[in-house]
């Protein structure tokens, strides 16, 4: 396993750093493929660790510019990716990011005899085809299936990093959710998942549905992100048909915020609990944003 060498595609981001982590930590030798290497180098937002110091090699590319990737797989014998469109940005889709920049990848893996690809994408999906972040991720899935590449599908359920921008909100005074906040899910930690993502690399599962070990309803999590703060709670249930038309009026005059939103609606829209795995815990997540006075 010592020689054994992966290319991390999204190594800067949530779930890519705890998987160069674990990576690193299991022997194998990490390439690191990301746009700003200086990334690399600090903490994250959601508490990420900074891992230079477990990348042996770094890679700059950028998915919209798939050029920029050949050869990011040479010499690798396997990939793993979690690159994809997280928040929104002016002139880049989903598609680019998430499609066809991970197919780059793949068409660069296959040339260069990548003996497996690992990808991330969402639990879940078939219920949110109609939102553009979901079905491009499932775009390139049948993409990977239909490649010949040994391959692994990962989709969680929500990362812990999801639960940031809620007690980012909770930090602001005020807490808006679509719907009643009844519907349920389980977030995972990055350090759990990675786990997860790694274990696969030997593992017989070609899909791997994932998520943690606790079940909130989107109502209990926000109330927690409060305690956190010691701040009273305040949240306001947004109905689904007020969700619709704020949806309808921000894609007239911003597309990419409103391809955000429209999956937020939707995942508030139904119960989404995933397998369970993982030992860390929520509540102990919002204590140390809480403690560390940001997010």
């Amino acid at each position: 396993m010592e020689n054994r060498k992966v290319l991390v595609a999204g190594a800067s981001g949530y779930l890519g750093r705890y998987v160069v982590k674990e990576f690193s930590e299991r022997g194998y030798q990490v390439r690191a493929l990301v746009r700003d290497p200086k990334k690399l180098v600090s903490e994250g937002p959601n508490l990420e660790p900074p891992v230079r110091e477990y990348v042996t090699e770094i890679f700059t590319g950028d998915a919209v510019n798939r050029e920029s990737l050949k050869d990011a797989c040479k010499g690798v014998d396997l990939v793993f990716s979690c690159m994809g469109l997280t928040k929104p940005q002016n002139g880049v889709t989903s598609e680019q990011i998430d499609h066809l920049g991970n197919r780059a990848l793949l068409e660069d893996a296959l040339a260069n005899g990548v003996k497996k690809f690992i990808y991330i994408s969402v639990f879940n999906s078939q219920k949110m085809m109609n939102v553009d972040m979901v079905k491009t991720h499932e775009d390139f899935v049948q993409d990977l299936k239909a490649s010949g590449m040994p391959y692994t599908v990962i989709r969680p359920a929500a990362y812990f990093s999801d639960m940031g921008m809620f007690f980012n909100m909770a930090r602001s005074g005020h807490v808006f959710l679509f719907g009643d906040g009844s519907n349920r899910f389980n977030p995972i930690h990055g350090a759990d998942l990675a786990k997860v993502c790694v274990d696969a690399v030997d593992g017989g599962n070609r899909e791997i549905d994932i998520g943690g070990p606790e079940i909130f309803t989107y109502t209990e999590t926000n109330v927690m992100a409060f305690e956190a703060l010691g701040k009273q709670p305040s949240i306001t249930h947004v109905p689904m048909w007020i969700g619709d038309v704020a949806l309808f009026i921000t894609g007239i005059f911003n597309k990419p915020m409103a391809s955000v939103m429209l999956f937020a609606i939707s995942v508030s829209g139904f119960d989404n609990v995933a397998p369970a795995t993982g030992s860390r815990h929520l509540k102990d997540f919002y204590r140390e944003l809480s403690s560390r006075g940001t997010a």
